[in-house]
């Protein structure tokens, strides 16, 4: 089975200091925590999750040299360079190269709605235009578009487009496609880690995973060594962290349950705003509960 980028990867928050810029020793501090104690295989940096549509250019250069030069040696870095200019999406898929990521991922174009043949079209031509790796993220409810199954069977011959970060939610259509191809498939939404498992996915981009890593990680490999039983309980018990997470916006509840457990992942940057203390305290009610 195709497995590139490891099984366990987290979307981490991007830290800002109170001063809304960038905090590159708690990324990295961040970064060694999620490899080091919640076991993640490899860390997508400048995604959704990471605020990634407010970060400029530089900052994003400057945080994925810092997460690398921290943790690099022992987790692949996957950089998040999709928007919905092709040729911006270039420019920072050739600085990710440059920086020393380990792979790309690269939505889907949102807002403007391009047809399937241009869908392909972009993501061929940015695959074309580095040596790294290619995980198509295909999210069509932030996209507003769906990358369709005979599209993703097209895409997958290419030789650098390894893997999709499937939030679509429609294991089915994602069946088909591992079938057709040797996409690696990872579930983009954490409760749907197992469920695609089921029918050949090979592991999760969580959010969740910033507190439930340890665990989603061992659900995984009760799977993988048949203890199927066991992994739907493991799953069971997560449940509540795997959905909450998304009781609004992901990293708003992230960074809230990081400040609560000691890290200092400051503020959001609108137009985010910081989960209120209600939200905030509703999810770490469920992170305790779950034993985390």
């Amino acid at each position: 089975m195709n497995v590139p980028f490891g099984r366990l990867l987290t979307a981490q928050v991007t830290p800002f200091h109170d001063d809304g810029s960038l905090n590159l020793d708690e990324a990295r501090r961040l970064a060694a925590h999620l490899v080091d104690v919640q076991g993640n295989d490899a860390l997508v940096i400048n995604g959704t999750t990471g605020e990634a549509p407010t970060t400029s250019d530089a900052e994003k250069s400057a945080l994925l040299e810092a997460v690398i030069a921290e943790v690099g040696d022992r987790a692949k870095i996957v950089a998040g360079v999709g928007t919905f200019n092709t040729a911006h999406t270039m420019e920072l898929a050739k600085q990710a190269e440059q920086a020393g990521a380990a792979g790309l991922l690269v939505v889907t174009p949102y807002y403007s709605r391009p047809p399937q043949d241009a869908v392909a079209d972009h993501f061929v031509t940015v695959a074309d235009a580095t040596t790294l790796p290619i995980m198509i993220y295909d999210i069509p409810h932030r996209s507003g578009i769906a990358v369709e199954t005979p599209t993703l069977i097209q895409l997958g011959a290419h030789p650098q487009i390894v893997a999709v970060k499937d939030a679509k939610g429609q294991p089915v259509a994602s069946s088909q496609v591992m079938k057709a191809t040797g996409l690696a498939y990872y579930a983009g939404d954490d409760g749907m880690t197992l469920p695609l498992m089921a029918v050949g996915g090979v592991g999760v981009v969580g959010t969740s995973t910033h507190f439930t890593g340890r665990g989603t990680k061992a659900m995984i490999q009760s799977f993988l060594d048949g203890d199927v039983a066991g992994a739907a309980q493991q799953h069971a018990e997560l449940l509540p962290v795997f959905t909450g997470v998304f009781a609004t916006q992901g990293a708003m509840l992230v960074k809230a349950g990081l400040a609560a457990r000691g890290f200092a992942p400051g503020p959001m940057r609108k137009p985010l705003l910081n989960a209120s203390a209600e939200q905030a305290a509703t999810f770490v009610a469920l992170l305790e509960a779950a034993g985390l």
